[in-house]
């Protein structure tokens, strides 16, 4: 269940961003201000954003992202550093739906100050995002994995800086096709390696419960030891429940996260292991960042196909 904002945090938003700043707010939303070298000085909150700017913005923008691999956003706290990185921006974009919940109104007073804040939530037709089971009146903010949803963040993206940025339209409209088309083939990669797994075999056990826009889109059935934000708590009831089943169905792996620790998902196993069946920790997966260049999986479409070849030769 994800926790509500207290009262004070917008206020300490505004003391943020009116007091420790100082500096009168310049430009406005529909306005680009132009950068010593001409690009735009864009600043996102995820490593997910991150690529999605740089991909449709291409020359004509300068990226920096405020979390980093293995960050975990549910639980991110901006520092006076960042609301300082935020509020020099030409651009700030963020994904919504409550992903950067102890943010928002960071986000909101920003944008009432003048800022130009670009929501990827604003893309999504609202009809196609998934709720919380336990509170319906909160989605699930994981949208990055199904691809489908993700080219409409894209879109909206890039459509937004043809607006500050209009005079270079063009160009973000020509990197958006070439994404998009990358984003198919992404697409047709993910389709042919589930196809080695058997449906009756297409279970996916996490650590949390991220990966629902996944499930739904490739079809496999998705369960996670924690709720749709890393601030809920995973109780020996629902390590129990779910170690019953994975015996009861011999599912063959289970797995942990990068963003997450892994301890829930090895206590699950020592459950499952109590009730007389070894189910394997089938590797770790990318839930709430992307991998690092160092891994190799520094892009979305690399991260997202690091997640998929995990997923099939764990379970096929």
């Amino acid at each position: 269940m994800l926790k509500r904002k207290k009262p004070m945090l917008a206020a300490i938003a505004l003391i943020l961003v009116c007091g420790l700043i100082g500096a009168p707010l310049s430009g406005c939303a529909n306005q680009a201000p132009a950068d010593s070298d001409g690009r735009l000085n864009i600043v996102t909150t995820t490593t997910m954003l991150y690529d999605l700017a740089g991909a449709v913005g291409g020359d004509r923008v300068r990226v920096s992202a405020l979390m980093g691999p293995g960050i975990d956003p549910h639980l991110y706290q901006a520092s006076a550093g960042d609301v300082t990185k935020m509020q020099g921006a030409d651009i700030i974009v963020y994904n919504g739906l409550h992903l950067e919940g102890k943010m928002g109104d960071i986000f909101a007073a920003l944008s009432n100050a003048g800022r130009a804040v670009i929501c990827a939530e604003d893309g999504i037709d609202a009809s196609i995002l998934l709720s919380d089971e336990a509170n319906p009146e909160i989605h699930d903010p994981h949208i990055w994995f199904d691809v489908s949803i993700w080219k409409d963040a894209a879109k909206h993206v890039a459509a937004r800086l043809a607006d500050i940025d209009s005079d270079h339209a063009d160009v973000y409209s020509a990197n958006l096709d070439s994404y998009l088309a990358e984003l198919d083939g992404l697409e047709q990669y993910i389709k042919g390696r589930v196809g080695e797994v058997p449906e009756q075999q297409r279970v996916l056990v996490t650590a949390h419960d991220a990966f629902r826009y996944f499930g739904r889109a490739y079809g496999f059935e998705v369960l996670g030891l924690q709720g749709i934000s890393t601030d809920a708590e995973a109780g020996t009831a629902d390590v129990s429940s779910l170690a019953a089943f994975i015996a009861e169905n011999q599912i063959k792996a289970i797995f942990v996260e990068s963003s997450v620790p892994p301890r829930n998902i090895e206590a699950l196993q020592a459950a499952v292991r109590a009730r007389g069946f070894e189910v394997e920790i089938g590797g770790e997966l990318y839930s709430d960042s992307l991998g690092d260049k160092t891994s190799g999986h520094d892009t979305y479409i690399l991260t997202f196909k690091a997640n998929i070849d995990t997923i099939v030769d764990a379970l096929k």
